[in-house]
């Protein structure tokens, strides 16, 4: 039983006079595979709210984030990027991006973790996607997949245009205890874990699930290269002495 949130699933029981549990699942890296911000953004991109520039960049982002994990400095840079791009943008203008993200979103959801979310749901604990994404994004999921609600981070709108603020606890690393701590304290496993959380699961004892499998794809192509590199080698050698 732990109280951090370090986990990337995670179980949480919530206090005895509930009488129930409930679970969290994150989003990215763990209900699917990589980023779902890079589907918001090359939806983005099509509504002319993004440069091709700025795209290629997170299309680059998504790819280490698929092998390593996020990072502080990151994240906090696409927050404010996105910010800054939707500050004074309609709502509705931006709702209408759903079909386009959910088409990018919904191939790279992972079956085995759905499997275990709805085996939680069947067990009568309700479950929650909880996400340093948008609070639309994943409320929209959530829908979807017939999930119980979301936890996501929100914007700030006025006069329905978003003002590029904040409008609550940014819903990454601490800031997700700060909207899960009513709910619960958290029981974890570990999916599809960087270097630093796979550390922790061993230390800790936690199950590890992984489904990424970007990393061992790169290394199985790595590896073919130098084989062909070897053999080509060898066949330029033979023909030498020959």
């Amino acid at each position: 039983m732990t109280h951090d949130v370090t986990p990337q699933e995670e179980v949480a029981q919530v206090p005895a006079e509930h009488g129930r549990g409930a679970a969290f699942f994150d989003l990215d890296r763990t209900l699917m595979a990589g980023s779902s911000g890079l589907y918001w953004a090359r939806a983005a991109r099509g509504a002319g709210l993004l440069t091709r520039r700025r795209i290629a960049r997170y299309g680059w982002e998504n790819v280490k984030f698929r092998l390593r994990g996020s990072t502080d400095q990151a994240t906090d840079r696409v927050r404010r990027e996105v910010g800054e791009m939707i500050s004074g943008q309609r709502v509705v203008d931006l709702q209408r991006l759903a079909p386009k993200v959910l088409a990018g979103v919904l191939p790279r959801l992972y079956p085995q973790m759905l499997e275990v979310a709805h085996a939680h749901q069947d067990a009568g604990r309700p479950v929650y996607i909880c996400t340093a994404a948008s609070q639309e994004m994943a409320e929209m999921l959530a829908h979807v997949l017939s999930f119980d609600g979301a936890l996501g981070a929100r914007s700030e709108v006025v006069d329905g245009r978003y003002t590029g603020r904040s409008a609550g606890p940014f819903t990454y690393r601490e800031g997700k205890a700060v909207a899960m701590r009513e709910v619960a304290a958290a029981e974890g496993i570990v999916v599809n874990p960087d270097a630093e959380l796979r550390r922790v699961a061993r230390e800790e004892g936690w199950e590890v699930m992984r489904f990424e499998q970007l990393g061992r794809r790169l290394k199985a192509a790595a590896a073919f290269a130098f084989a062909a590199l070897v053999g080509t080698g060898a066949r330029s050698v033979a023909v030498r002495k020959r």
